[in-house]
């Protein structure tokens, strides 16, 4: 069983709902190799679950993650460090990996690891009082999974700056760089992010499943567009939604999520 991470699938098998994957590592959550592993084993079972919609990753009430545990990285020497690397950067990317549609609700810091992890998420709720930041700079290192992620969601020039400085970033202007999606009362972050997914329950499968992969292949977006767009028409849901378009117009459907 892992130590650090906790994985709330929905029950019953009458509808599809929202997974919650939940990190604790008391009392900063920051990531070590151990419980980044677990988060993505825990992605992994989330991706394969037919009767999982939608997941919201969530840390602590306090704190989504202060960072990297710089203590388990001052030990490494450069061989440990490039045999290590691989793993870390893959799994550090868990979430991007979830063919459903994810929200990482924030609370406190979202620092280092915590936000490259964060970044791997559809959509990301803050509080606001919370202070994102990259500040591996400052340890000598760089962001081993974030990088190039940051750079498509805010741009390059925004992208370097906050990676070069290390600086953190309150809410009012991770929303203005759209670092950020939706920023709520401090209490109100889980529940704004529940709202979200809960929106895809209903929702059909793998049409949404299929628009989160072309987002992902980046540059080669169109064509992975056109096999995803074309695979659609082997699905029930392809069916119902059209069918129920062309009867009773948009928004009408009942899909089955197949």
């Amino acid at each position: 069983m892992a130590e650090f991470v906790t994985l709330e699938l929905p029950e019953g098998d009458a509808a599809r709902g929202v997974a919650v994957l939940r990190f604790a590592r008391p009392p900063m959550n920051l990531l070590n190799a151990q419980l980044v592993r677990e988060l993505a084993e825990a992605a992994d079972a989330v991706a394969a679950d037919p009767g999982v919609a939608a997941v919201v990753v969530y840390g602590d009430e306090r704190v989504f993650s202060a960072g990297d545990d710089v203590a388990e990285l001052f030990g490494l020497g450069s061989d440990q460090a490039a045999a290590m690397a691989a793993d870390l950067q893959q799994d550090l990317g868990c979430l991007a990996r979830i063919p459903q549609p994810t929200v990482a609700a924030i609370s406190g810091y979202c620092l280092g690891g915590g936000l490259e992890l964060a970044l791997g998420a559809d959509r990301r709720v803050i509080g606001d009082n919370v202070k994102l930041g990259l500040p591996q700079i400052k340890t000598g290192l760089i962001p081993l999974a974030g990088i190039r992620r940051l750079a498509l969601l805010i741009g390059p020039g925004p992208a370097k700056d906050l990676v070069y400085t290390g600086r953190f970033v309150e809410a009012d202007e991770a929303k203005a760089l759209g670092l950020v999606d939706e920023v709520v009362a401090p209490d109100d972050v889980y529940t704004a992010a529940m709202r979200w997914a809960r929106q895809f329950t209903d929702g059909p499968a793998r049409a949404l499943a299929a628009a989160k992969a072309v987002f992902e292949a980046g540059p080669h977006g169109l064509d992975r567009a056109r096999g995803e767009w074309s695979a659609l028409f082997t699905t029930e849901d392809r069916l119902i939604g059209t069918g129920s378009y062309l009867t009773d117009g948009p928004g009408s459907a009942e899909f089955v999520g197949r």
